[in-house]
């Protein structure tokens, strides 16, 4: 892919982005982070855009971290059922084996 120039707006402001990501996609983070941006505005008593953008961006960081543990958490429960489908075919082998050298 070659790079290109993507223009988008966050909280008022327009930027050019440079990047070689599809501009739908560039656009769809733009929304998501305008929106968090947003959202931080509201809840704060001051309209200082700095301030807006380092509670936004502490807000993200959260969903990041929290997303991070939920698919350790969850690769961690199939690794355990991965584990027992494991032990129970091993035993059906293991029968199976036995049936076909007693037979």
């Amino acid at each position: 892919m070659t790079s290109r120039v993507v223009h988008v707006d966050i909280h008022g402001q327009r930027y050019a982005v440079r990047c070689d990501l599809e501009p739908q996609y560039i656009g769809e983070l733009a929304d998501y982070l305008d929106e968090k941006m947003r959202m931080a505005a509201q809840e704060l008593t001051t309209a200082d855009p700095l301030r807006v953008a380092v509670i936004a961006a502490l807000n993200v960081v959260d969903e990041l971290f929290r997303a991070r543990a939920n698919t350790a958490v969850a690769a961690g429960e199939w690794s355990s059922r991965a584990a027992v489908i494991e032990q129970l075919v091993d035993a059906v082998l293991s029968d199976a084996r036995t049936r076909a050298v007693n037979q």
